[in-house]
């Protein structure tokens, strides 16, 4: 229930209890008084002061996700990632964290295969807009990744990073000891049949002991193993695909659609690897 991950967040103001409240309107308020009104569509923004500098997700690039993972291309990598935290997830009141959970597509899968409670992060409204219809029981917040983090400490199970922001000193704080880090990063070779066809940018070498080094402080790697799924794309796709990511922040949608073939489908690749990491003692 959503009343249950609120029980695990904090307020970004003062740092007290928030509860949910119904009337006159949903609602999350602490002790103190602070309250954060639910958006229309269900999600709540917590973003305080100056909000962020980030370049959130526009809606474009929020649909064309969506119409992308909707229709299942990346459904090997959403169970490949829901079997990982699940060994994570199997006791009572267990909680789930997806930082930076866009859509919502993979906490939805994660939440379909296990019982867990669910806070997913986003600084898109338009993708928390999509988020919070998909995983209605989840707290869906807009907030800034590099803030301190309004989760109460010790109190997540499975922290999930989908090619978004990581910021490991705030994931340790919120762990419990025993939780586990997942972290989905793309590969060298990711997409390069499609990459500067698209401009989209490359995956640099080096990539994966650049995450380890970065996670270090807090973490030790605890496993990880990669994934590659075979695609055929046709035109439309192959311009969701490329547009849906960061790329799509400097890229025009119709430009990009014009590049792609009109007829005929093209074969690519996406190369993944999952990586587990547990909090350091």
């Amino acid at each position: 229930m959503l009343s249950d991950a609120v029980a695990h967040l904090r307020c970004p103001v003062c740092q007290a209890n928030l509860e949910l409240s119904e009337r006159p309107r949903r609602a999350l308020i602490c002790t103190a008084g602070h309250s954060f009104d639910a958006a229309r569509q269900g999600y709540f923004n917590l973003l305080t002061g100056k909000g962020t500098v980030f370049e959130a997700d526009s809606a474009e690039m929020v649909a064309a996700r969506e119409e992308f993972l909707g229709a299942g291309h990346y459904r090997p990598l959403a169970d490949a990632l829901s079997a990982t935290a699940a060994p994570y997830l199997s006791g009572d009141g267990a909680v789930v964290f997806d930082a930076g959970t866009g859509s919502g597509y993979y906490l939805h899968t994660i939440l379909e295969q296990n019982k867990a409670d669910a806070v997913g992060l986003d600084i898109s409204k338009f993708a928390l807009r999509r988020a919070a219809r998909l995983n209605p029981e989840a707290a869906n917040l807009v907030w800034d990744i590099w803030r301190p983090l309004p989760i109460a400490d010790d109190s997540i199970d499975v922290v999930t990073v989908v090619f978004a922001p990581r910021n490991p000193p705030e994931f340790a704080r919120i762990l419990h000891a025993d939780g586990s880090l997942i972290v989905v990063t793309p590969r060298p070779g990711h997409l390069a049949e499609i990459a500067e066809r698209t401009g989209m940018l490359g995956i640099e070498q080096g990539k994966a002991e650049r995450l380890s080094d970065a996670m270090a402080e807090g973490f030790e790697p605890a496993g990880n193993h990669d994934l590659d799924i075979d695609l055929e794309l046709n035109g439309a796709q192959l311009a969701n695909l490329a547009y849906m990511g960061p790329a799509g922040h400097h890229l025009d949608r119709d430009a990009l659609l014009a590049s792609m073939p009109a007829e005929g489908k093209l074969q690519v690749t996406a190369l993944f690897t999952i990586s587990l990491f547990k909090p350091r003692s």
